[in-house]
């Protein structure tokens, strides 16, 4: 890539998060950090889990997030007695000309953008139906194989405090959500805002699929171009191994984890971090994009052990210990 294409390729990412941020944050208010990471996540080509209580606007947020993109859009409520059918299609037989054959019919999962409502109350029967979804982008019935549309990226949402009639997910997919996002509840100056949201003047206009297709298109052949100096590769890549307690110097690590990141949590937070640097408009990672990162895209592949709930230990804890010595690591061969 020419360095002016390169120039006008990064001017267009920051042009295009500063439409996104006009539009959809005057229409869902009170989470702005939830709303960036929606927008790398989505660049990056990963799937989001968003947790949170009732009311607080998941689905709403959901909504407006794939109208300003103008994407197709379809919305799967789980529920205990929906069945993987019910989401990526089955054969339906129609009578035709030459007789009578099976024709395929697409579930909702055919769609750009898909949001799965709830999805901890379907069973995990119904639930592996999105496994091969959300990594390979396709979708296989009676050994055929059906491409999703492209882009293609799932917003799931579940509540945290109803446990009744629910099913945890498994660490297979929940390794698959590039991140997991917790909405919490807004402040007193959101609330208002809020309140008055219907009466609000809205700002900022959608861009339509054909600008979107293009701005992915734009940022896939942009993103290899973004720097990520071997220092930052050299830090993520201490960061995901030492979360595992056979290979982390880490006490908090070796005591409290049982299992650490996965290699495609390094994966995914190189590639958060060529987004959120691009959207800045800078021609390179840096720490401060890791570290900013780390939480959102780490934070969910961690499981600790009955010992650290009972000590009181959070993933926060462990990560934090973990960054620290990645940092210190760095800082003595830098020397």
């Amino acid at each position: 890539m020419q360095p002016d294409e390169f120039e006008r390729s990064l001017a267009s990412i920051k042009d295009l998060y500063d439409d996104y941020t006009a539009f959809v944050g005057t229409r869902v208010l009170g989470y702005p950090r939830i709303l960036e990471r929606l927008f790398i996540a989505f660049l990056s080509g990963g799937n989001v889990l968003l947790e949170g209580a009732p009311g607080l606007g998941k689905t709403t947020l959901a909504k407006t997030w794939s109208e300003f993109f103008g994407l197709g859009f379809s919305r799967v409520q789980f529920t205990p007695d929906l069945m993987p059918l019910d989401i990526i299609g089955s054969n339906l037989l129609e009578e035709g000309p030459s007789g009578r054959s099976f024709r395929f019919y697409r579930g909702p999962i055919f769609s750009n953008v898909v949001l799965g409502d709830e999805i901890n109350r379907a069973t995990p029967k119904t639930q592996s139906a999105f496994l091969e979804a959300m990594e390979e982008k396709r979708v296989t019935f009676l050994g055929e194989v059906h491409p999703l549309p492209d882009p293609f990226f799932v917003i799931a949402t579940q509540n945290p405090i109803e446990l009744e009639g629910t099913y945890p997910l498994p660490e297979a997919q929940i390794d698959r959500f590039f991140m997991k996002l917790n909405f919490a509840m807004p402040d007193l100056h959101a609330l208002l805002g809020i309140m008055d949201l219907q009466a609000t003047e809205k700002h900022g206009r959608a861009i339509g699929a054909e600008a979107s297709q293009e701005a992915v298109a734009g940022w896939r052949a942009l993103a290899p171009h973004i720097a990520a100096p071997e220092g930052v590769r050299a830090y993520i890549a201490r960061i995901v191994e030492h979360s595992h307690p056979d290979r982390s110097p880490v006490e908090l690590v070796r005591k409290y984890v049982l299992y650490g990141a996965s290699p495609r949590s390094a994966i995914a937070l190189l590639a958060a971090a060529r987004t959120k640097a691009a959207m800045a408009g800078r021609p390179s990672v840096s720490f401060d994009d890791v570290d900013e990162l780390l939480a959102d895209v780490a934070a969910h592949r961690l499981i600790l052990n009955f010992e650290a709930e009972a000590d009181g230990v959070t993933v926060a804890d462990v990560l934090g210990a973990v960054r620290a010595d990645a940092a210190k690591a760095f800082a003595r061969e830098r020397r």
